[in-house]
């Protein structure tokens, strides 16, 4: 079908949920056959079925693995934006695990030019897009608190099974093929993402 209709590229967007249980940071040869979430799952199939149709019909494929991507417009049931929702309305922020479990946050900007840079690819290869800068839950919500002047009602939860204790992005490859780093700092992304909450709730009180 991908044939008839024309289709000569793919960017699948895949993630770093793949890489649980694998030393840090994570490279792109590193194996990935373990997920340990349907989520990852349904990633690591989408990958090998891409792959297929790279090989049967010489399709380019990009895999462009997102690391914890955040930032304005983001989805709601993300760490970060439930943290700056939790916080700002004084409402309790749950925790699942001490909070030491480490991100690879990255801007979603940062990821949409990573993204589009992907379409110069040929052939089938899988490319990191992280920050390369890991940072636990309990600095976000540190600087949420300081960001918004108020302070955070955690609880702490079992952690969960489904969940990944760390993630960390090799990008060498990304430099390398797309000419790609990440240029907005955690600091900085959540301060827009702080302010775009901010608007966005006072546009829907309205």
């Amino acid at each position: 079908m991908c044939r008839d209709f024309g289709v000569r590229k793919f960017i699948l967007a895949s993630t770093s949920s793949l890489y649980a249980g694998q030393k840090m940071p994570f490279h792109e040869n590193l194996p990935v056959n373990t997920p340990i979430s349907p989520y990852a799952a349904s990633k690591k199939g989408a990958e090998v079925f891409a792959y297929t149709y790279h090989y049967l019909y010489g399709i380019d494929v990009a895999v462009v693995r997102y690391f914890t991507v955040y930032g304005p417009a983001g989805r709601p049931d993300m760490s970060i934006f439930r943290f700056i929702k939790w916080i700002e309305e004084s409402q309790l922020v749950v925790v699942y695990g001490d909070g030491t479990q480490s991100r690879d946050f990255t801007y979603v900007e940062d990821i949409a030019r990573g993204t589009v840079n992907a379409l110069s690819v040929t052939g089938y290869e899988i490319i990191n897009l992280g920050s390369d800068d890991p940072h636990s839950l309990n600095e976000v919500i540190e600087r949420i608190e300081q960001l918004t002047g108020k302070k955070a009602n955690i609880e702490f939860r079992d952690f969960e099974k489904t969940d990944i204790k760390a993630t960390w992005a090799d990008i060498r490859k990304a430099e390398e093929l797309l000419g790609w780093q990440p240029q907005i700092s955690l600091d900085e992304g959540l301060r827009r993402s702080v302010e775009w909450n901010r608007e966005w709730a006072i546009v829907i009180e309205e």
